[in-house]
């Protein structure tokens, strides 16, 4: 039986994670649940969840109220909420998938408290040392991956081994890009460049790609993430925050700057009225509501933790992401590919693993 046909047909949304919430939150899910013809469970303070729906049309849609009063706030420290507020919306939405009443949860509230609630509730996949953040950035042609985007900023190389394998299943199963290219972000294409780090994880990588299935092509640099030269890049969660942050700014100046430009004169406003349908299609490739949210790759379920700021479209999106998350088996696919790897490893080797706990 496949996934699809076994599984429930519903996402859990955390309808008072974000800075938009819950407006903009219930009415991603109204536009999920029509447009995808997908259940959604609104998790979250009834009443104000019930005011939002009032204000559209849910007429035949499929999403049930979970009450809670309890609500992590963004400037909670993650792990302490966590334990502290354990009917938190967010809490209960991922209990939901653990208990298989739900495909998978999305949450746009506090993302280090949506990890920590995924470790708890949800857990590590076996054989995964760190869960991953994967970031998806639009690029000339098809999107990349950074894996990780913050949630590991000290990493051995075993972890980075781990996320290279972790993108690759996610990028090839939710873009369906054949042999996606893995490259190691480093400061120049050489293999002897970079850290102690980012050398010894090259040599990883290039010695288990064929175990694992790799199409590992070597090390990248910053500027081959938005010219398409590589599908997944990996780099610890230092760098790839750092890597994030700087391209949500880039976007929004370079935007800025043609909207202004756009509007500073008469001919330019009839030369943008001429150019609008291209402009409009530069300016999707480069929202980030079209990619919804960024999956958090290692636990066993489908965890989408999306932008604080998250409007309606970018929330209609993670839930669709979320269900195809699960659908598509990206967890197991990930449990398969690290067993392999175990299978693989020195008995001496597996013997220096410590026991996973949760933190």
């Amino acid at each position: 039986m496949s996934a699809s046909e076994s599984a429930p047909i519903r996402v859990a949304l955390d309808a008072m994670g974000g800075d938009k919430a819950p407006g903009e939150i219930v009415l991603g899910a109204v536009q999920a649940a029509r447009e995808y013809g997908i259940g959604v469970y609104l998790v979250g303070r009834e009443e104000a969840i019930r005011a939002e729906l009032a204000k559209h049309d849910t007429t035949g849609l499929d999403l049930p109220i979970i009450h809670t009063d309890e609500v992590i706030e963004m400037d909670d420290h993650p792990a302490t909420a966590v334990r502290r507020k354990k009917n938190a919306s967010m809490v209960l939405a991922l209990q939901l998938v653990r208990d298989g009443k739900a495909l998978g949860a999305v949450s746009a509230g506090n993302s280090g408290a949506m990890m920590a609630a995924s470790l708890f509730t949800l857990k590590r996949i076996p054989g995964v040392d760190r869960p991953a953040l994967g970031g998806v950035f639009a690029t000339k042609n098809s999107p990349c991956m950074v894996i990780d985007m913050g949630a590991n900023t000290d990493c051995k190389p075993e972890y980075l081994q781990q996320f290279a394998l972790m993108g690759s299943i996610y990028m090839e199963r939710i873009f369906k890009i054949s042999s996606p290219r893995v490259g190691l972000l480093a400061n120049g294409e050489e293999e002897t460049k970079g850290n102690q780090q980012v050398i010894e994880t090259h040599q990883l990588l290039k010695k288990d790609a064929a175990l694992l299935g790799l199409n590992f092509i070597g090390n990248v640099e910053g500027r081959d993430i938005p010219a398409d030269a590589v599908d997944i890049v990996v780099c610890d969660g230092f760098v790839g925050n750092i890597v994030l942050k700087l391209s949500e700014g880039l976007a929004e100046t370079i935007l800025g700057l043609i909207r202004e430009q756009m509007t500073s004169t008469i001919w330019a406003k009839l030369a943008a009225a001429v150019l609008k349908p291209r402009l409009r299609k530069v300016f999707k490739k480069l929202d980030y509501a079209e990619y919804g949210g960024v999956p958090l790759l290692g636990v066993n379920g489908s965890a989408i933790i999306s932008h604080g700021r998250s409007n309606a479209k970018a929330i209609k999106n993670a839930i669709r992401v979320a269900r195809q998350t699960a659908e598509t088996g990206v967890a197991e696919a990930i449990a398969e590919g690290l067993a392999k790897l175990e299978k693989d490893r020195p008995a001496s080797a597996q013997a220096e693993k410590m026991p996973q706990t949760e933190a």
